[in-house]
């Protein structure tokens, strides 16, 4: 008889623990071993959370090279079914090789799973019989519980689920996870009720009532925004390193619909706009997008929405100062050009109205759709189409954690019927629907690729743009990354070419995510190693980098609502001399509906305490030696980066931390 080591390592995950009997059949190349219960010295501790078990499994010739294991697990009779959570299983062979079976996966019922060896394989290296029915079964149960679904016609589609109890087990919320998200949700709006702010459905009376709300929470950053909110130099700032960072681009040409004069931005002829768009100095933020939108009624009230145009002028002290702002697309007498030089109220409540603008745009377009929407479809292809064996859900995998039920959530909790966003931001309801479409038909490859985006928006050599200057050498590190890791296992363009699981991968995203728009220019298939590289890049960064971005700062620009209203009570200002502080404050979303957005953003901006960083990868799911190595490579460069980072922030007077790897999470999980 000849003996098999076989060590189960349980996941340190709370209720990871099984009580049931535990079964293994070890399968190779030349014959497979009888199924055999997992009996130790340890008893039933043997499969508590976080215990490593060592087991023996006797077989009388040897199996040859393993290529996979079967488990599955019975309950006993005095002990009800329960859910086990195995990390891996290890297996030393009597000729002293051990393979490596990574699982990570919650067993809950007593049916029989399939595990692989840990060597990467595309399906048409999977020669084994046994190794390609397993891939082929496992695939045909993802397609039975990993299904495409239509939320709402014109958007991306989703997963097909009841509820976040339905979701399979594996892609589910740990129980840390599901118990801080609520827990914050709920005491972001309990602090507000007992202020009894939450319910107010009026206007608000002066800016230190603000304030006082404002105090429930604070960062570093909220307080800066508080202080700093009017001025100019600041708003320009945010279209740099605030959470919106995608719309700046520089001017080169006036657009035809906003037409600013050199008398009106330039006093005394010192300079004109033509030789400013030459120098590179004229940048235009435009709104379009808003453009004719339906607006939301709240309290009874019709509530109004800008789609500004914004032209902004690099100053030789390096500032990005706003010019003019045009607050309606259409120029006409009652849409004014407003300017620095108008009325302290004039110029604010322009401000403003762009500001107001900004967090729709943000919100829905910047932040839901091209990273939370996107991420689900390339996290559900993958799921759908690529076996664990498959290379690429060994490199995906970490980037998808908690990605389904997130976005569960924010489906039920914020942009359905009765969600916080639909209910208390001026484009929540027909608006939202009508303006996600737009922005989907809008987005293009380019965009999502942050060097190609930055080119084409000409802000290559912008000073102090540091969502730029720490995204690129992001972007340069996980391309890298992936280079390698690619690279390793297609050694050629035919190899892309061939693999049909990867083109299946592809395929859906274009179809589903993309409703096969060409002119998107996502591609429907891959041909070239090249581009298979350069697309995985844009899937990490878009579910890590891009997210922590737009996300994390949420908070800190837009927990003091003057600097980031959700909504606006008043239509823009359609001549100039009839502002004042009294109709700023009536132009301000009521107290109730700043409340809701501020206890939205501080759980959106709140980071979870099983929070795992960029490039860390506590699921081992490569065991090759080389793919590891890189692994570690790819960490160094990371710490390196956040290093420098800290470093270059200790001299700003507004830190820039949203792409420190430290504090920039693996998957959209928030």
């Amino acid at each position: 008889m000849l003996l098999y080591e076989v060590t189960v390592f349980t996941g340190n995950l709370s209720l990871a623990t099984t009580f049931n009997n535990v079964y293994v059949k070890l399968v190779g190349t030349d014959g497979e071993s009888s199924r055999t219960w997992l009996v130790s010295s340890k008893m039933l501790a043997g499969f508590f959370r976080g215990a490593v078990t060592v087991f023996k499994v006797w077989c009388p010739t040897s199996l040859g090279k393993l290529v996979l294991i079967e488990l599955d697990k019975k309950q006993l009779p005095l002990f009800p079914e329960d859910s086990w959570f195995s990390a891996k299983v290890e297996v030393r062979s009597p000729e002293g090789h051990t393979y490596t079976f990574p699982v990570y996966q919650w067993i809950t019922d007593s049916e029989v799973h399939y595990f692989r060896d840990g060597k990467a394989l595309k399906i048409f290296e999977d020669n084994h019989n046994l190794g390609r029915y397993s891939r082929e079964k496992e695939l045909k149960q993802r397609a039975e519980v990993y299904c495409w679904d239509v939320y709402k016609e014109g958007i991306p589609y989703c997963i097909k689920t009841e509820g976040p109890l339905s979701l399979p087990s594996e892609v589910q919320f740990s129980f840390t996870k599901t118990t801080e998200f609520f827990f914050t949700a709920a005491t972001a709006m309990t602090e507000l009720k007992l202020e009894g702010l939450a319910d107010q459905k009026e206007p608000w009376k002066n800016i230190d009532d603000i304030r006082r709300m404002f105090s429930c929470h604070q960062t570093d950053i909220s307080d800066y925004v508080e202080e700093h909110w009017k001025e100019d130099a600041f708003f320009g700032y945010q279209y740099l390193n605030g959470v919106n960072t995608m719309l700046i681009q520089r001017c080169k040409a006036l657009p035809k619909n906003f037409p600013v004069t050199d008398e009106m931005v330039f006093l005394h002829g010192a300079k004109s706009l033509a030789t400013e768009m030459q120098n590179g100095n004229i940048f235009l933020c435009d709104y379009s997008r808003l453009d004719g939108l339906e607006t939301n009624t709240i309290n009874g009230k019709k509530q109004y929405l800008a789609a500004p145009l914004v032209l902004l002028h690099k100053t030789t002290d390096d500032k990005m100062m706003p010019i003019a702002i045009q607050l309606k697309q259409k120029p006409a007498e009652d849409n004014p050009i407003f300017l620095p030089t108008d009325s302290e109220y004039d110029w604010l409540t322009a401000k403003l109205f762009v500001r107001g603008a900004d967090f729709n745009e943000h919100q829905l377009n910047v932040h839901l759709l091209r990273t939370h929407l996107l991420a689900e479809v390339f996290a559900v292809s993958m799921l759908c189409n690529l076996p664990m064996v498959h290379p690429l859900h060994k490199l995906l995998i970490a980037h998808t954690r908690y990605t389904l039920q997130i976005n569960f959530l924010a489906r039920t909790l914020l942009i359905s019927e009765d969600g916080i966003f639909t209910k208390f931001a001026a484009s929540g309801g027909e608006g939202m629907m009508t303006f996600l479409k737009r922005s989907l038909s809008s987005l293009t490859y380019t965009s999502l690729c942050i060097p190609d985006d930055i080119a084409e928006r000409g802000l290559e050599s912008v000073p102090k743009f540091y969502y730029r200057d720490d995204g690129l050498r992001l972007w340069d590190i996980i391309h890298r990354f992936v280079q390698e890791i690619l690279k390793y296992y297609y050694k050629s363009d035919t190899d892309v070419q061939k693999d049909s699981e990867l083109q299946k991968w592809i395929s859906d995203i274009f179809e589903y995510g993309l409703f096969s728009q060409e002119n998107s220019g996502i591609p429907r298939s891959l041909s070239t190693v090249a581009e298979l590289i350069k697309f995985v890049t844009m899937v990490i960064f878009t579910g890590s980098a891009q997210h922590a971005a737009v996300n994390s700062g949420q908070f800190d620009y837009g927990g003091w609502m003057p600097n980031s209203p959700s909504s606006l009570q008043h239509p823009p200002p359609t001549k100039k001399g009839t502002t004042s502080e009294a109709t700023m404050l009536q132009t301000f979303p009521d107290v109730n509906v700043t409340a809701q957005g501020m206890a939205t953003v501080w759980l959106l901006s709140h980071q979870s305490s099983d929070f795992v960083p960029l490039g860390n990868y506590p699921e081992e799911h490569f065991t090759e030696e080389i793919p590891r190595m890189l692994i570690k490579d790819f960490q160094e460069e990371l710490k390196n980066l956040s290093q420098a980072i800290k470093l270059r922030n200790k001299g700003l007077e507004v830190p820039y931390t949203y792409l420190d790897p430290a504090q920039t999470e693996n998957s959209v999980a928030i």
